[in-house]
């Protein structure tokens, strides 16, 4: 089992890592979801997923995730053959929680050094987004 701290860890690049080791089998606990950054112009951000909110009914849906641990699995769903039998059980094999749960806080959290990007110009956070999409954060 692995932990992996999402602190300032680009979305897409820190998804390809785990997509790909979830394949390969491993069980992967992705902790600090709100502190990952998706790179890019905030306003076109912030406008795509208003965008995905506004589709549909509220009756009938489609659904999209608001909270940034549901924003984070399902990127990484989008990457696993998730209506194949191998992908799911992939899938299941993900948990994500916002900020550090008390029975994680003493391992010690792994980074992915090829998912940072230093020096984002243009980024927000997933916690960000997800205040801007109507989440309301426990804490």
């Amino acid at each position: 089992m692995a932990v992996i701290d999402a602190d300032g860890l680009v979305l897409g690049r820190l998804c390809t890592h785990v997509a790909k080791r979830l394949l390969k089998g491993e069980e992967i606990i992705v902790i600090n979801a709100e502190k990952t950054i998706i790179s890019g112009n905030k306003a076109q951000l912030l406008e795509h997923y208003r965008h995905r909110h506004e589709r549909g009914s509220k009756m009938h849906g489609p659904h999209p995730p608001r909270t940034p641990d549901r924003l984070l699995k399902r990127s990484v769903r989008g990457m696993l053959e998730y209506k194949k039998p191998s992908g799911r059980a992939a899938y299941k094999r993900l948990k994500v929680y916002i900020g550090v749960p008390k029975d994680l806080g003493d391992q010690k959290p792994e980074t992915i050094e090829g998912a940072k990007k230093p020096n984002l110009a243009r980024s927000i956070s997933l916690g960000e987004l997800s205040k801007e999409l109507g989440w309301r954060s426990v804490s």
